[in-house]
């Protein structure tokens, strides 16, 4: 709801704690919101009307703010007078309890400061003026009036001196040598010579041919008054900016605590929200190396299914808790089809990991978790060449981080490793990658591969585990379940995959031809036979079929020829011959 509470939700998202206490206590908070959901709606309503308090704090302590960073701050002292009013009288977890502390240490004096002066339509820059309300100083009331209401001012100064002398035809002129004076016809100008008191009072200024002109020390004060009004309006309102902005900076820490407290309202309310409209769970999170996750599921790919209207999301479980009498978590090889949902697996349990370390519920039904020391990911596949480094050395140097740094307490997932070189190579990489995580790093591992004959490795390794994403084949064309379930595949229905990404039907069936030769052919030469049925000459071969009888006699025929025992002529007929023999 607030800029604070997005700030601190991304800060607990890039750090999450190690530490289940603290842990524990952030998921407090939020099953306390879960569990009072009208006190959350509540909360978040008084937390929608809340601007960024830090941001106007800043740009104020560096002179760089303006009236609106003043009511920024008067709007969200308001806002946390109104969460803490919300809160009081509620049994709450710790966090929470020690956020609404911090609510109540704002000195209530600095709001009623704000709200008497600050006005409520307000200008972007101070220099502008009109930020101050009208009432809250009466000098400046009195300025503004001169300045905007100059002509009913002299309008009611000329009818108090019409009335005093009892001239009616007395006029109040302004022009741009003499200013601003009183103006009479010269027959009526003795009412106001006629005594010394008026004489003092009224003093002569001009004479024309048919008038006299006057001033007063009140009239030449209300010149000068009108004259400088809006440079001293304005000046009186930058005085009281910068008491305003003197007391806010002076109620800094307070006001930086407040608004902390808001963002921790903000971010439990909200991850509330979200458990309760998602059907989250709290996780159990401890010491102990377990990870086991039921029904879990991906938090933005789900989200996306829903948003495209699309199939529901499949749930899938994961337990990399330790075997029976073993220490150390389990290392699962998932192999299955492409587009089946392997990578889709391997990121939503390092996202729920993340999830239920930063203090959240999490997309699963059940989820037990042994606190995660390091998450380390090799996902996807880019490159540097900036600094001379291929897709495959960009893998290789992030494999080798995790297998050098991972810890029994770490997470790891791997997804197609040794995919970019040679098949031979890349097989024997993931292969010692595995034996290396399973026998030496001992981390809860997601390995994801296509290199199958990997699989035999759980007969060697006891905490190791083969899983596969299942399909089902209908009418030639494979189904995806996107369900996990142990076992191996034994193959990755790469072009089926590839039909439907829309190649031409002639390359699916060219693909076909030779994987089925691949699969069926003598594995010491595939590269041979392979060669050998390529579409060109596949196509001469069977054009010329009817031809291949024919070839092997003229062969038999060179042979029998002996180019040493015959003549020009003979050699000339034995070439005649074999073309004809041709054809």
């Amino acid at each position: 709801m607030t800029g604070g509470g997005t700030r601190l939700l991304t800060e607990r998202l890039m750090s999450p704690l190690t530490k289940p206490e603290i842990i524990n206590a952030r998921l407090d908070a939020v099953g306390f919101f879960l569990d009072e959901a009208r006190l959350r709606d509540e909360i978040r309503g008084e937390l929608r009307r809340a601007p960024d308090m830090p941001r106007a704090l800043s740009r104020l302590a560096l002179d760089r703010g303006g009236p609106r960073d003043l009511a920024a701050i008067l709007a969200g002292l308001a806002a946390a007078r109104g969460a803490a009013s919300l809160l009081a009288g509620h049994a709450l977890p710790a966090e929470l309890d020690q956020a609404v502390t911090a609510l109540g240490g704002v000195p209530f004096a600095l709001e009623d400061l704000l709200a008497g002066l600050l006005a409520e339509d307000l200008p972007l820059l101070k220099r502008d003026g009109g930020f101050v309300r009208d009432g809250a100083i009466p000098e400046l009331d009195e300025l503004r009036e001169l300045r905007d209401q100059s002509r009913r001012v002299i309008a009611g100064l000329q009818a108090s001196y019409s009335e005093e002398t009892g001239v009616k035809s007395l006029k109040i002129k302004h022009n741009n040598v003499l200013g601003y004076f009183i103006e009479m016809t010269t027959g009526t100008s003795g009412a106001l010579t006629e005594t010394p008191e008026r004489r003092a009072r009224f003093i002569h200024r001009q004479t024309t041919a048919n008038a006299m002109r006057f001033t007063t020390v009140e009239l030449s004060d209300l010149e000068s008054r009108i004259a400088n009004a809006a440079e001293k309006a304005l000046a009186i309102e930058l005085a009281a900016y910068d008491r305003m902005v003197r007391a806010v900076v002076d109620a800094a820490e307070p006001i930086k605590a407040a608004a902390n407290a808001l963002s921790v309202l903000d971010v439990s309310a909200s991850l509330a929200a979200l458990a309760d409209e998602q059907a989250y769970c709290r996780p159990h999170v401890d010491d102990s190396i377990d990870f086991c996750i039921r029904g879990g599921r991906h938090p933005v790919v789900e989200q996306a299914l829903k948003k495209a209207q699309g199939p529901a999301f499949v749930a899938n479980h994961c337990d990399l808790s330790p075997l029976s009498g073993q220490k150390n978590g389990g290392v699962w090889l998932l192999t299955g089809p492409n587009m089946g949902g392997k990578s889709t697996f391997l990121r939503q349990n390092a996202l729920i990991a993340i999830l239920a370390q930063m203090g959240s519920y999490v997309p699963a039904e059940e989820a037990r978790i042994g606190v995660v020391d390091r998450l380390f990911s090799r996902v996807g596949a880019s490159d540097d060449l900036a600094r001379g480094r291929s897709t495959f050395m960009v893998e290789m140097v992030e494999t080798a981080a995790i297998l050098n740094q991972a810890t029994p307490r770490s997470l790891v997932i791997l997804d197609e490793i040794g995919r970019g070189t040679s098949t031979f190579d890349g097989l024997s990489i993931a292969w010692a990658a595995v034996e290396h995580l399973h026998e030496v790093n001992r981390c809860r591992s997601l390995f994801a591969t296509h290199f199958h004959e990997m699989t035999v490795l759980s007969e060697k390794l006891a905490r190791l585990a083969n899983v596969t994403m299942r399909v089902k084949e209908w009418h030639g064309d494979v189904v995806f379940l996107h369900e996990v379930g142990p076992g191996a595949a034994d193959r990755s229905y790469g072009i089926q995959v590839a039909r439907l990404a829309g190649l031409p039907d002639s390359v699916v069936a060219r693909a076909r031809e030779v994987l089925t030769l691949l699969e069926d052919a003598d594995r010491k030469n595939p590269a041979t036979t392979l060669i050998d049925d390529l579409p060109l000459f596949q196509a001469a071969v069977r054009r010329d079929e009817p031809k291949a009888q024919k070839a092997s006699e003229v062969e038999a025929a060179l042979k029998a020829i002996n180019p040493d025992d015959m003549t020009p002529r003979e050699a000339l007929e034995a070439l005649y011959a074999l073309k004809k023999q041709l054809g």
